[in-house]
């Protein structure tokens, strides 16, 4: 029997940066080598498959104790190169700067890699063309970033920001969005235009506005707590789920047409066990900020006071 202690020790940690071209990404790799708690008794291997303006040179990964390795094409980024790799160089760590123009999905790592953490990078004076024709690209690259960083964010209006804002939280939901200034500074004045007024106590959420309250109400779920609201909405009633607890939602389509996703929350109600997975409803409900496991924290929970069978809606909600 393998000893598991062994192989959680052997196993090697892989920071993946990703972004376009011109995002910053050498850049901020460097800065972060640097620093000295990322510094390390064995060997980093990097592993470059884009060249921007900036490099790295040969004192630079001297002093890192950095292997440097560039991939041209998409076709030389294998399981098997990667795990030759790992076996000519040893590395403690591996940091993969990523081409944005190939597919996030395409990469896939050797048994004993493990995606430690994932980080995109973009610029932000230029965010604007890459959310109108990029969206299949970006989708993949955050859905497991755990960090976003949107830098040269100097001098473009907080209303836009909050556009942006709002555009990358429906492709990351789990990622801390940062927008920064030239000299690093954070942008935090960013406002986030809603298309129902959040002070008033009922909101009457129409079609359109779906994918918009869904993910204001997940990421700031505090600011609707005790709120009432009214939506229509498709049930899911989960395999063994409390009879009286049902999912309300809808099919959303997050950046593209490959990647649709049903997008819901949890909704306690009397009479849940009489829906049917499918069903088309009209409801109101109260919404409570409460800690649930299904949420990986806190999340708004709908407490039902009405639920009525309609009609489907048609089309499919999107967050562009």
């Amino acid at each position: 029997m393998a000893d598991n202690n062994t192989d959680q020790e052997d196993r090697i940690p892989v920071f993946l940066i990703n972004g376009f071209l011109e995002a910053g990404k050498t850049k901020f790799l460097k800065f972060t080598m640097e620093q000295a708690y990322f510094q390390t008794e064995g060997t980093t291997l990097l592993i470059v498959c884009e060249e921007g303006d900036e490099e790295y040179d040969d004192a630079f990964l001297k002093k890192t104790k950095t292997a440097g390795v560039f991939m041209e094409r998409l076709e030389e980024v294998t399981e098997e190169k990667l795990r030759a790799l790992s076996e000519e160089f040893h590395p403690e760590r591996v940091l993969i700067e990523w081409n944005g123009m190939w597919m996030q999905d395409a990469l896939k790592l050797p048994d004993l890699w493990f995606l430690n953490q994932q980080v995109s990078l973009f610029d932000a004076s230029t965010l604007e063309l890459y959310l109108k024709n990029m969206r299949p690209y970006m989708g993949p690259m955050l859905k497991n970033t755990e960090l976003v960083i949107c830098n040269r964010a100097d001098g473009i209006p907080e209303e836009k920001l909050g556009s942006y804002y709002f555009s990358l939280r429906a492709m990351a939901p789990g990622a801390e969005i940062v927008f920064e200034g030239e000299q690093g500074e954070i942008r935090g004045d960013f406002n986030i235009e809603l298309p129902y007024d959040i002070k008033a106590e009922h909101l009457q959420i129409e079609p359109q506005m779906f994918a918009t309250f869904y993910v204001d109400s997940m990421d700031r779920p505090e600011r609707y707590d005790g709120k009432e609201v009214e939506l229509t909405a498709q049930v899911m009633r989960p395999h063994n789920a409390p009879k009286n607890l049902f999912v309300p939602g809808r099919r959303v389509m997050t950046c593209c047409e490959a990647d649709i996703q049903f997008c819901g929350w949890l909704c306690r109600y009397a009479g849940a066990e009489r829906l049917k997975s499918g069903d088309w409803v009209k409801l109101r409900a109260k919404i409570k900020n409460e800690k649930r496991r299904e949420y990986g924290g806190y999340g708004p929970v709908l407490y039902a006071e009405e639920v009525v069978l309609t009609g489907p809606l048609s089309g499919i909600a999107s967050f562009q």
